[in-house]
């Protein structure tokens, strides 16, 4: 029977699984502290020092620097090495566009009972860090929210797009943390949102996703100077 999971191979007529190589394991945890804030757009990433961090090589860390710099999250400056990207405001609406066919399917189809248990720990990690005054953690919480709401699907594949979008995500919301209470906007969309899948009404929970993400999109895009949506 063939597997339609990219993960499994065949070999002669054996079945074995794709272990990521390290490059790409290198590359998943530079997309998570991209994602969690740890990395600042325009910092500039040496490979001498990751491959040290990350007990790696140095050719590992190139491998990962041109899979991310092919995802825009990195770019490559002739004689001055690799940095984080600085999105452009022409981004925003491409971002939110994959966020809303994403997120929000991945919503309206529901989940098990440990997927919206997971939203519901990431409203609470929210919550914690909003009583403890940590707008950063606030802002980790809340990429944790999202990509949550993502693993509802039960995809892989979903969640590897995601991990993309939560790192080029944080990279916007940098500029916007010049508001020094930005994240604690979102925290109750988050509960609504969490509180309406817990009721087992996912179309509800889905269409306040939506008019979050409307939302969001606006006030990018006014950071960014787009002046709004289209």
């Amino acid at each position: 029977m063939a597997t339609t999971d990219a993960n499994v191979r065949s070999t002669a007529g054996r079945l074995r699984v794709a272990v990521p190589s390290v490059a790409e394991r290198v590359a998943d945890e530079l997309r998570r502290q991209l994602a969690e804030g740890a990395l600042l757009p325009g910092a500039r990433l040496t490979e001498s020092t990751i491959a040290e961090d990350l007990g790696v090589s140095r050719n590992t860390v190139r491998e990962a620097f041109a899979e991310l710099a092919s995802e825009r999250l990195v770019v490559r400056h002739p004689n001055r090495g690799v940095f984080v990207a600085s999105l452009e405001a022409g981004d925003v609406h491409d971002v939110y566009t994959v966020r809303r066919a994403i997120e929000v399917s991945s919503l309206r189809a529901g989940g098990a009972p440990e997927g919206v248990a997971a939203v519901r720990a990431a409203v609470e990690e929210g919550k914690r860090a909003a009583a403890a005054g940590d707008e950063d953690a606030i802002g980790t919480a809340n990429q944790h929210f999202h990509g949550a709401i993502v693993a509802l699907a039960g995809s892989r594949r979903l969640n590897s797009m995601m991990a993309q979008v939560l790192a080029e995500m944080r990279l916007f919301f940098h500029k916007a943390t010049v508001d020094a209470h930005f994240y604690q906007h979102y925290l109750r969309d988050n509960e609504e949102i969490c509180e309406a899948l817990e009721a087992g009404e996912p179309d509800r929970a889905a269409d306040l996703l939506l008019a979050y993400l409307d939302r969001s999109e606006d006030r990018m895009a006014d950071v960014h100077g787009e002046g709004g949506t289209a």
